[in-house]
């Protein structure tokens, strides 16, 4: 079976007026985001027609001849079948200007989130404690940190009701102590005042954290309560959000055909709908299905896994050069990422986010 690029850009046009996008997620962890088997996850998005996925399917299937029932990403990421990968990223390939991945830096969401509860959305601060941290503090302590505050966002909490609160401050405590307090000098070089300048942001980020406490007990009051809605870090939600506006750009009216997933009972895909509404976004809907039984999700998981894979190898200074740059043009650039260096690899020159630029999801 050969496949025609013509096939795929022929079914992008809307059906009836509304555009339908099959949709997958690969590394989910629910709220584990410190502690997980991933350190990345990865929202995929395709508007292919049926005919046009079911062909794409085929033709991977017929170029990989495994006996395997069902395939996955894992199939087209072994070296030997790389030929079929590069083949499927390709802008010749069956995706190309037809696919979308948002991506999550898993730890980078843990202090997105935390500086978003306790010191209000909208700053910068998260990015720079999240660039800085690191460094100023050891990997050690800062990972002490970020586990901290994934116990303290997460809904279930297996130990005293109190705990999380705890062992958040406690650790906020401890980088305040270990905190260089100095500043910025005229006579001081150009990059040591950006070095100084930034320490003393963290400084700063680490007082007012330390005096939120009242925020997190609030948090985690209402979190005793009852069972929570929406967890706030588990990644899915907000991404289905933000696929939706991306594809929604210019006020197309789009509906998602996604993979079965526990999460999305139908409290959570309305609050989906809500949420989309409220920012403005023409989701008009979320339709559930089994990945085998739609090849445009079949080929969401496949980019989904791909993507995943790929923008860790580049996080954890592995990258490999030629398929990064075969997945750039799919990146999302409202995706959540923190680690500065491989965001560079990510995205292209004219589409990487200012530290101010934040994604349009909550």
């Amino acid at each position: 079976m050969t496949w025609s690029h013509e096939d795929g850009v022929r079914a992008t046009a809307p059906a009836g007026g509304v555009l339908e996008v099959g949709c997958d997620e690969s590394g989910s962890d629910g709220e584990n985001l410190t502690g997980g088997n991933t350190d990345v996850f990865a929202h995929a998005s395709v508007r292919l027609s049926v005919e046009s996925a079911a062909t794409a399917v085929q033709e991977i299937r017929d170029r990989i001849r495994s006996p395997a029932e069902e395939y996955k990403a894992n199939h087209l990421l072994r070296e030997k079948h790389r030929a079929v990968l590069e083949w499927l990223l390709a802008p010749a390939g069956p995706i190309h200007g037809q696919a979308h991945v948002h991506l999550i830096e898993k730890t980078f969401l843990v202090v997105d989130r935390a500086v978003d509860l306790l010191l209000g959305p909208g700053s910068t601060d998260a990015v720079v404690l999240f660039r800085v941290g690191p460094r100023a503090f050891g990997q050690e302590r800062w990972r002490a940190f970020l586990t901290a505050a994934n116990q303290l966002l997460r809904v279930r909490n297996d130990g005293e009701p109190e705990a999380p609160v705890e062992g958040f401050f406690r650790e906020v405590d401890a980088l305040r102590r270990a905190s260089p307090r100095t500043t910025v000098s005229d006579r001081t070089a150009v990059s040591d005042r950006t070095a100084v300048s930034d320490r003393a942001t963290v400084a700063d980020v680490l007082d007012r954290l330390a005096s939120a406490r009242p925020r997190a007990d609030a948090y985690r009051a209402d979190v005793g309560e009852g069972p929570t809605l929406i967890p706030l870090l588990n990644p899915l939600l907000p991404a289905i959000v933000s696929t939706a506006a991306y594809w929604s750009a210019g006020g197309r009216p789009v509906r998602l055909v996604h993979d079965r997933q526990n999460m999305l009972t139908p409290e959570r895909i309305a609050w989906i709908e809500e949420t989309s509404r409220r920012a403005g976004v023409g989701l008009t809907g979320l339709r559930l299905v089994e990945a085998r039984r739609d090849a445009r999700v079949q080929v969401a998981d496949f980019l989904a896994g791909i993507a995943r894979k790929i923008a860790s190898d580049e996080l954890n200074g592995r990258g490999d050069p030629p398929l990064t740059a075969l997945l750039r043009p799919y990146v999302d650039r409202a995706s959540v990422w923190g680690d500065e260096s491989s965001w560079g690899e990510l995205v292209s020159p004219d589409e990487k986010r200012s530290d101010e630029e934040r994604s349009p999801v909550p």
